[in-house]
């Protein structure tokens, strides 16, 4: 029987669909696309079936292009399908295209978890070279992570952390730390503790609503978790971890300044990993490396060292790939485009002062 394609309408048909195809992303849910759809995308859940049984999925997202009379196509951390199989990517590969040249798309992007280097990657990134994809100016989702593996007893992992991580762990138990499994209800908490770190490691995040959503559902949906570490009744750091099928991820962590020095944070990492190993998980996914791990400059080398304390391994994807449909419009939107608004910035800063 061939290979046939068909976009799935059934919320709970979708996911379990996704279950039975290799490393199923959180970004490909029903749930994600659902939560996307608030924020001005439109979804196409695809799934390519043989014999009746799934064998690729890819969560097609489309939105306007800014202020092009055009659309953008994403399938997040996707598709996902068996990445030794080149028959089946190559039919995949052509269905995205034909998919988003009749949806008016200026390019449609990928980026699934493919290890750079790897068998895998060698071979997808041949084919899409060969398909006319390239490699992608704007990675939506880190390159690279940390995969901390569950396979292993308690025990293992714990000599498997750098002695310094496993000291502050037992530390922050000598210390009073403790840690709960928090609920909806602790959005406003979550939310506070966020944007105080925000403001103390200057990064941007969004506005509380966008977090209710981005929280709660999945939350409610029972594919987020948070925890909380707290001395003496008093909230001092918080992870959300969202979990689908085999694998956790720790996509959200944050902490005030109160009790550093009682390592909450450490504390806090190894009671999410245990919880997802009592899941039933057999990865956690620390979510988010530097591309270049030596480089002490970057931004993100501190939280780098802080995540590859654990006994982690870094991986490296292949990044995000673009398949150019209209080719003047993308160089405009890719390329154009950022250009100006980084000429504008610079202008605004040299005018005022301010970053």
């Amino acid at each position: 029987m061939a290979l046939t394609r068909r976009e799935v309408l059934n919320p709970a048909e979708w996911n379990q669909a996704l279950l039975r195809l290799p490393n199923p992303h959180v970004l490909q849910t029903w749930e994600w696309g659902a939560f996307k759809e608030q924020y001005g995308w439109r979804v196409h859940p695809l799934l390519w079936e043989e014999n009746g049984a799934p064998r690729a999925a890819a969560l097609t997202l489309f939105r306007r292009a800014g202020f092009l009379p055009a659309r953008i196509a994403y399938v997040p951390r996707g598709p996902v399908l068996p990445w030794d199989d080149a028959g089946l990517i190559e039919a995949v590969l052509g269905d995205l295209e034909a998919v988003a040249r009749r949806g008016g798309a200026l390019f449609v992007k990928i980026d699934p978890e493919v290890e750079e280097g790897s068998p895998e990657g060698v071979l997808l990134t041949d084919l899409l070279s060969r398909r006319g994809w390239r490699p992608s100016e704007e990675q939506v989702q880190f390159r690279a992570s940390l995969l901390l593996d569950l396979t292993r007893p308690p025990e293992a992992l714990l000599a498997g952390m750098k002695p310094k991580w496993r000291y502050n762990v037992r530390l922050a138990e000598r210390k009073g730390v403790r840690v709960r499994a928090g609920t909806v209800e602790d959005l406003p908490l979550l939310y506070a503790m966020y944007r105080e770190t925000s403001l103390r490691d200057r990064f941007v995040i969004r506005p509380e609503a966008y977090y209710r959503d981005a929280w709660g559902k999945f939350i409610a949906a029972g594919l987020a978790h948070p925890f909380v570490a707290e001395v003496e009744g008093e909230p001092v750091a918080m992870v959300l971890l969202f979990r689908f099928g085999g694998r956790a991820w720790y996509m959200y962590g944050a902490s005030r300044s109160l009790h550093r020095d009682r390592m909450p944070n450490h504390l806090l990492q190894w009671e999410a990993i245990r919880w997802a190993q009592a899941q039933g998980c057999t990865v956690y996914d620390l979510w988010g490396a530097p591309d270049t791990p030596d480089d002490e400059s970057d931004p993100m080398w501190g939280v780098y060292r802080f995540k590859a304390g654990f006994g982690a391994r870094y991986v490296r994807y292949i990044g995000a790939w673009d398949f150019p449909i209209q080719r003047s419009l993308y160089w405009l939107y890719t390329v154009a485009m950022p250009r100006v608004l980084a000429l504008m910035r610079w202008q605004y800063w040299r005018r005022t002062g301010r970053r």
